[in-house]
């Protein structure tokens, strides 16, 4: 649970989805801050739309996920993943000589999807604590923090294959990580959008507010439940 929900309400998805709002809001022209102020009806509408289209298809996705999972690996009585190559394995009762083949095309897809969001959401981040407004259309030259953090960030991703780490462990760590940065994050989130200071008469609606605070809620209680259970396991060994 704990893992799943790391990887499913991720810290860094907040980051990326708040700066590629504003870069849609910049190629639309709107270059000052006064300009990007305030969202009609039909903008709201229309990012509420491509927001749970989102949320659908990666829902739809993950099941699929557990549901091939469970029909290859757990059938084939696999039920620990250490390695890529684990995996692939596994795969080979039902893709044959294919399998190495088709599992690779997947991780490699899987890159090309994950590499860019990451980096820059990593970069957005940084660069946005700085007091800096970077976009994607600016060039190195001109904003030299936010491409300087995607480069360190790629070489840093690309040096742990040579360090020896367990990915399949890495990742699992990683997942739990962002579990537990998740709720103070959903948290300040909560708060900016019901401060009508900041949002106006745009402030969460009710329904906003129960899902928006019990997802904080639940996802609080895991984090807690993980360190009290990490800090069992250490007390009874």
């Amino acid at each position: 649970m704990r893992k799943s929900l790391g990887t499913t309400i991720s810290p860094y998805c907040f980051f990326w989805q708040a700066s590629e709002e504003v870069e849609e809001e910049l190629k639309l022209g709107r270059k000052q801050l006064q300009e990007r102020k305030g969202a009609s009806d039909s903008e709201l509408r229309n990012a509420a739309l491509d927001v749970d289209f989102g949320m659908l298809v990666s829902v739809l996705v993950m099941f699929f996920i557990m549901l091939s999972t469970g029909a290859t690996l757990h059938a084939a009585g696999k039920l620990e993943i250490n390695t890529a190559a684990d995996a692939a394995l596994a795969l080979r009762p039902l893709a044959g000589e294919a399998a190495s083949i088709i599992f690779a095309l997947g991780i490699i897809g899987t890159g090309f999807l994950a590499i860019p969001i990451l980096t820059d959401s990593a970069a957005y981040a940084v660069a946005e604590a700085a007091g800096l407004e970077p976009t994607l259309d600016d060039t190195p030259s001109q904003e030299k923090l936010f491409y300087l953090v995607i480069c360190i960030s790629l070489l840093i991703g690309t040096a742990i294959n040579y360090t020896g780490v367990n990915p399949i462990h890495a990742l699992y760590i990683t997942a739990i990580i962002n579990g537990l940065l998740a709720p103070p994050l959903l948290i300040v989130i909560m708060h900016i959008s019901n401060n009508k200071t900041i949002m106006g008469s745009r402030v969460n609606s009710t329904l906003t507010n129960v899902l928006g605070w019990s997802t904080a809620a639940i996802m609080s209680i895991a984090s807690a439940m993980l360190i009290w259970s990490l800090f069992w396991e250490q007390l009874i060994k």
